[in-house]
Formats: C-alpha cells, sequence, structure tokens
C-alpha cells in the first residue's frame, strides 16, 4: 500500500545531496543556477501506492485515495510516509445502501447489490434495489416475477401476475403464484373415519381450497377469520366427545390442523389473530409485503410461548409475498402409551431407565418456510409444567416432538433451561412438541416398608381371627355374620396376594394373575359391603323375613366381581400389570372397571344408610318402640358406615399411590393407605368381634376351657334352680333371635 523501501532510499539520497551540492530546498533540484521543482510523482515510482492518485506541488505532493478507500489515519491529503489507504466496506458503514429489499456484498473498492425477485439496481448493481414496475423489466433482469405458474401482464402502474388453476396469490397480485396442495385434505383414509368430525374439516378445507384454485386472477381475499374460526370449532367437536386413543389418530389429527392453518394463515386479513375454545388456544403473525419481513416473533398463551424471527419463518427460497408464524395449544390432548415411548433412548441412569409421562400441553408450531426439517436458526419454545414441582434427582425434563413413526423423538430439540414451573426448549425443527418427564425408579424408604409390612401383617391376623369367630362362634350365625366372613375371606386373601405379589412384576404372567386376583378380591369386599347395606335395609323396612338366602348371596358376591373380571380381561388384557405394580393399568382406562363399581356400590350404600337412619328415627318416636331390638340395628348400622368410610377412604389413596406423580405426594398418600388398610382388618375385628356381647362371651367362655380345664362338680349342677333355668331359656332364646339377624 505505502511506498516501497528502495525509493524512499533513494528520494532520501537525492534530497540530502541536494542539501550538500546545492542551496536549493527539499522537493528541488539544481540546474544551472536555478532551482527546479522535483516531480514526485513521475521520478518516483508508485509514492501513494496502488490504491490512491499521487498530486505534485511546488517542492512536495500529496496522495488522496480512490473511490471506495480512505485514508487509515483519516486524513483526506497524505504523503507515502503518512498514510495508507484501506477498503472502505460500504455494506457494513452505510446500512442500507442497497434499499430493503436488496442483499449487500462488498468488493474492494465497491459493492455490489443482489435484489430480490421483483427490485431491479439500475446502475450496474450499485444503487437501492427498486420495485420491477413492468413485465419487459422483469425479463430483461430474468427474474420469474410471477412464478413457475403464473403469467405477468401490465397494469396501468405496476404488472399484476395471473395464477394457473391449482395456483394462488391469495389476492395480492403483485406476488408469485404458490402451488395449492388440495389434495392433501383427503377424507378416505381409515383414521380419518374413526374421528368423528375430521373428516367434515377435511371436507371443509378441501372445498375451500379448490375454491380458490379456481379463481385464475388470484381474486379478491377470502374471509379467512371465518374460516378459522369454523376450523376450531370442528376440531373442539373431534376433541370433546373422546380424545383420540391411539397414536395414529393423534398424528393424523395434528397433520390435518397444520396443513388447515397452513392454508388459511395467508388469507388472513390482520397481522395478529387469535382463537380460544375449550380445547385449542391459538395465535398466528401473519406479514404481507414484497420483501421479507425481518424482526422478532413473540407469541404466547397460556401453556407456551415461542420465541423465533421472521426470516426463519419465511425461509431462504422464493418468497410468496407473505410470511407466518402460529402457535397451537392443545388443552386436554394427552399422546401416551408405552409404544409412543419406544424411540426415547439415551435416558438411563446408573443402567435404570425410567418411566415418561407428558407433563406439558402438546404444542404445535407452524410457520409458511416450507423448509422446517432444517432451520437456519433454532427457536425457542417454553413450555408451563402441568403441575408445580420441586427438583429432585429422580426427575428429569426432556423436550420432545411427534415424528412422522407416530412416537415421541428427541432429535434435534434440547432442554435450554427448566425450573419449577417451565421448561425452555431449543428446537432445529419444527413440528408437534410437549415436555416429558422422565421419573426414575426410587427405592421405598425402609420406614415406609417397615409400616407397610407390619400394617398388613396385623390387618391379616386380625382379618383371620375375625374369619375364626365368624365360622365358630354359634351364638352370632345369620344372614349378617355369613355377609362378614365372606367379606373377611376376600379382604384377607387379598391383603396376603398384596403383601406377597404387588410389587413382583416379573414374570408378566405372573403379575398380570397377581393384577387380576387382586381386581377380583377387592370387588368382592366391596360387593359384600354392598349385600350388607342391602340386608340392613331390608331389616329395617321389611322386618320380618329380612333373611337372604346364602345361595343367593353367594351368586352376588362372588359372581358380580367375577363377571367384571372376566369382561375387563377380554377387552383389555394388557391393561393387568405394570412396570412397577401387578395392578390395573392407568393409561388404557382399564382402571374404571374397578373405580365405577367402587363408586357405584359407595352411592347404592349411602342411599341404603339415609333410608336406615331416617327409618330408625322415626321408629325411636313410636309410641311403643322395639328399643332392643332397635338399638341393635342402630349398631350395626354405624359399625357399617364407619367400614364403608374406612375402605373407601384407603383406595381413594390407594388410587393416588398408583399414579405418577412426584415423590412427596406418593409417599405421603403410601403412608396413609398402608395404615387405612391394617386399620380396615383391626376395625372389623373390633367392631363386630370385641364390641359384641355374645362374642365376648363366646371368648370367655372358650379361655376358661383353657386356662381351668377341671371338671365340673356335681353341686354345681344340683344347685341349678328353676328360675335361673328359666332365666338361661330366656337369654337362649334371645339369642337365638339375634342370630337370625
Amino acid at each position: 500500500m505505502g511506498v516501497g523501501n528502495k525509493e524512499l532510499l533513494i528520494l532520501g539520497l537525492t534530497c540530502m545531496l541536494g542539501k550538500c551540492f546545492s542551496h536549493c530546498g527539499d522537493g528541488y533540484n539544481t540546474k544551472g543556477r536555478e532551482c527546479v521543482d522535483v516531480n514526485e510523482c513521475e521520478e518516483v515510482q508508485g509514492p501513494c501506492g496502488k490504491d490512491a492518485r499521487c498530486f505534485n506541488t511546488n517542492g512536495s505532493y500529496y496522495c488522496q485515495c480512490l473511490s471506495g478507500f480512505k485514508n487509515t489515519h483519516g486524513n483526506v491529503n497524505f504523503t507515502g510516509t503518512s498514510g495508507e489507504c484501506k477498503d472502505i466496506n460500504e455494506c457494513t458503514e452505510k446500512v442500507g445502501i442497497c434499499g430493503s429489499a436488496g442483499n449487500c456484498s462488498n468488493r474492494i473498492g465497491s459493492y455490489n447489490c443482489t435484489c430480490q425477485s421483483g427490485y431491479v439496481s439500475p446502475q450496474n448493481s450499485t444503487e437501492k434495489c427498486r420495485e420491477i414496475i413492468t413485465c419487459e423489466e422483469a425479463e430483461i433482469n430474468r427474474d420469474n416475477i410471477c412464478g413457475e405458474k403464473g403469467t405477468c401482464t401490465n397494469g396501468d402502474r405496476s404488472y399484476l401476475c395471473q395464477c394457473q388453476k391449482g395456483y394462488t396469490n391469495y389476492g395480492n397480485k403483485r406476488t408469485p403464484c404458490s402451488e395449492l396442495k388440495c389434495d392433501g385434505f383427503s377424507a378416505d383414509s381409515g383414521p380419518t373415519q374413526s374421528l368423528g368430525g375430521l373428516a367434515k374439516i377435511l371436507s371443509m378445507m378441501r372445498n375451500s381450497c379448490l375454491a380458490l384454485s379456481n379463481q385464475s386472477d388470484g381474486g379478491e381475499k377470502a374471509d379467512g377469520e371465518a374460516l378459522l374460526e369454523k376450523l376450531f370449532t370442528a376440531t373442539v367437536a373431534v376433541l370433546s366427545p373422546g380424545r383420540p386413543d391411539s397414536a395414529e389418530d393423534v398424528s393424523v389429527l395434528l397433520g390435518t390442523v397444520e396443513n388447515s392453518i397452513m392454508f388459511i394463515g395467508p388469507q388472513l386479513k390482520n397481522n395478529y389473530t387469535k382463537i380460544e375454545t375449550t380445547e385449542t388456544e391459538v395465535e398466528i403473525a401473519v406479514q404481507w409485503g414484497s420483501t421479507r419481513p425481518t424482526g422478532t416473533i413473540h407469541l404466547t398463551n397460556e401453556n407456551a410461548t415461542l420465541d423465533t424471527d421472521w426470516e426463519t419463518a419465511s425461509g431462504t427460497g422464493t418468497y410468496p409475498g407473505f410470511a407466518m408464524a402460529a402457535l397451537l395449544s392443545y388443552k386436554n390432548l394427552k399422546i401416551s402409551g408405552n409404544r409412543s415411548f419406544e424411540e426415547l433412548k439415551g435416558h438411563e441412569k446408573d443402567g435404570v431407565a425410567p418411566s415418561f409421562q407428558i407433563f406439558s400441553r402438546v404444542v404445535s408450531v407452524v410457520v409458511s418456510n416450507p423448509s422446517t426439517q432444517n432451520l437456519s436458526r433454532s427457536v425457542n419454545i417454553t413450555f408451563r409444567h402441568l403441575e408445580d414441582t420441586e427438583e429432585s434427582p429422580e426427575v428429569r425434563y426432556i423436550c420432545a416432538y411427534w415424528n412422522e413413526r407416530e412416537a415421541w423423538s428427541t432429535d434435534g430439540c434440547y432442554q435450554h433451561h427448566s425450573n419449577a414451573t417451565h421448561t425452555v426448549c431449543t428446537c432445529e425443527h419444527l413440528s408437534s412438541f410437549a415436555v416429558l418427564m422422565a421419573l426414575y425408579p426410587i427405592e421405598e424408604p425402609f420406614g415406609l416398608l417397615l409400616v407397610n409390612n407390619i400394617a398388613l401383617i396385623i390387618s391379616i391376623v386380625c382379618l383371620l381371627l375375625s374369619i375364626l369367630t365368624f365360622m365358630f362362634c354359634r351364638s352370632i350365625k345369620g344372614t349378617r355374620t355369613t355377609i362378614h366372613l365372606h367379606l373377611c375371606i376376600c379382604l384377607f386373601l387379598a391383603d396376603l396376594i398384596f403383601l406377597a405379589g404387588i410389587s413382583q412384576t416379573e414374570p408378566v404372567g405372573g403379575c398380570r394373575f397377581v393384577a387380576a386376583m387382586l381386581h377380583y378380591l377387592f370387588l368382592g369386599v366391596f360387593t359384600w359391603m354392598l349385600l350388607e347395606g342391602v340386608q340392613l335395609y331390608r331389616m329395617v323396612v321389611l322386618v320380618f323375613n329380612a333373611t337372604i338366602r346364602p345361595l343367593y348371596l353367594f351368586l352376588a358376591g362372588y359372581g358380580l366381581p367375577l363377571i367384571i373380571v372376566i369382561i375387563s380381561a377380554i377387552i383389555r388384557p394388557k391393561g393387568y400389570g405394570t412396570d412397577k405394580f401387578c395392578w390395573l393399568s392407568l393409561e388404557d382406562g382399564l382402571i374404571w372397571s374397578f373405580l365405577g363399581p367402587v363408586c357405584f356400590i359407595i352411592v347404592i350404600n349411602v342411599f341404603f344408610f339415609i333410608i336406615t337412619v331416617w327409618k330408625l328415627a322415626h321408629k325411636f318416636t313410636s309410641l311403643n318402640p322395639e328399643l332392643s331390638q332397635l338399638n341393635k340395628i342402630k349398631a350395626f348400622t354405624v359399625t357399617a358406615i364407619a367400614q364403608m368410610c374406612i375402605l373407601g377412604l384407603m383406595w381413594v389413596f390407594g388410587t393416588l399411590l398408583f399414579q405418577e406423580g412426584t415423590i412427596h405426594s406418593r409417599t405421603v398418600s403410601a403412608y396413609i393407605f398402608t395404615i387405612l388398610n391394617s386399620l380396615q382388618g383391626a376395625l372389623v375385628f373390633i367392631l363386630h368381634c370385641l364390641l359384641s356381647k355374645q362374642v365376648r362371651e363366646e371368648y370367655a367362655h372358650f379361655l376358661s376351657c383353657i386356662c381351668t380345664p377341671q371338671k365340673k362338680k356335681y353341686s354345681d349342677f344340683s344347685n341349678t334352680n328353676p328360675s335361673s333355668t328359666q332365666s338361661q331359656g330366656s337369654r337362649s332364646g334371645q339369642q337365638t333371635s339375634e342370630s337370625q339377624i
């Protein structure tokens, strides 16, 4: 850039010689007796460098940089020793030098403007890009401004694009024609027929698409807002009756809604549109214009937030005259099932694979960029957790998307940040997303295992004593005792199997058998409890002939649960047994084959107990109440209600125990369930055995026989008088009448 060392040396020597042998000053030579100016620009080779011009002056010279260059020291005029020319980057120093529709690229000493489609730079690509006004100008510039299937015609002030059938510019007549893929809205597939209402959506979209396709000149803009509202009203009809229960149905639904938004978006009149229904919430941003929009995009709703930019939304391909971005969240859609998590690999911890559950709303992101599988820039999606959770080493949040193989995958999606309420995901492609929670199995606390085992053993022992009492205590024989006996047998076997096999998940067949037996036995417990309510009702209402034949009791107590279990096993055979417990699966609705009958029995028993209490209150206020009999029925009713409350409350926490949840909530539920489970067996023994005077007398007689085995003396019999014999007879008759109850 500067003057060469050789030239500077010659110039220096010349000046020195001039001083030694001449009286002329610097920049002059002696010619005879005259001082003649030295033309440094000609006599010295390149005194200013190659990117500058040299100007000679009397006794000196100066340099100026060429156009497109500037002096590194800032001065316009300089010499070879006091400056240097450097290229000017016009693209960075002069913002917008090519206009909003041009891309600037720097060159040595100059720059170049590359214009977008529909624009041209008149002067050698160094002027701002301006709109093409005529079709001829576009042809000269080799710019296909109307697209491959569009025809350019000159209008009054500018050109217009006419689209062929199957193409449209959505009423923006100066934008390229885009292809309409109406065949994508086809209702011939199987999943479409299985989802009620989805065929209506596809038919509506297809008809709108064909109507737009037949407008050769683009026509006027359709009412996109009305069409969007119809879409999500129809989506509510699809989601409300019953959620899609298969991965294939979910994929068809997500794809249909995304394609519909892509079709409707360019037809919207407002820059921002937001629609919320009971099942969905969507926000759509649209920008129109002859140039690609720039800037950030921020879309948000109650469940998620999208952060991206318009460059990512519009892409780098042919610009169709608009750019769109949409954020859609489904409020109640849950995509679960064991197969949907099969592709989630590499999340093992200490060699143990976690279980997964969806921990956010399912969210779809739609943009006008046709190349969404490999975005130039990543997008950030912030998800709101379904519930607030505390940080724990047993919990990890995973960003996942629903892929074309109808499963959750993590490729190209990463967790950026998580806290108790939100997770931020960074994704390199677009689809439907959700946050999954990976739950790593934890060892049950020793205290819980100890309490559980002790409580179950206490319950089993109490139930065994109750069974022996009901079987061999003759003074209480009757319908009610038969009901209590078989209720205790079912509960005894259920607790025994629960203690031994609830966690034995291998082999699978054995686990399913344990789950089926627990299902049957616990249903049997509630069924016998229902029969107890029926018996109390008959005792109060019918008074006479209140007994129920044992055959009918056995058919109801053991037959009804068996029928429910057989039907459930036929419909959902794989629902028995899970990865953690040998119990009913919570994912496919099989749990309601237990909870449904239980809730029904509790409601019916509550009805019977209300009628019983009302009848008792009425009889206590009568003129000649049978107080002894009424007091017994009152006691029976209180014990039955207490028993129902304990057993019902136990299974409220039992349901929470088998569900996926936070460690704290599951631990609390486990302790309460265990304590109530032990109380159930103890309560039966206390209420029906220890608090019964007849049973206590039988116990006392049994213990007296064990403790004092001597034979009674003859005098004991000789002292028996008629009055004592009469009292014993009356007491025996009283016990006989009670046993009939």
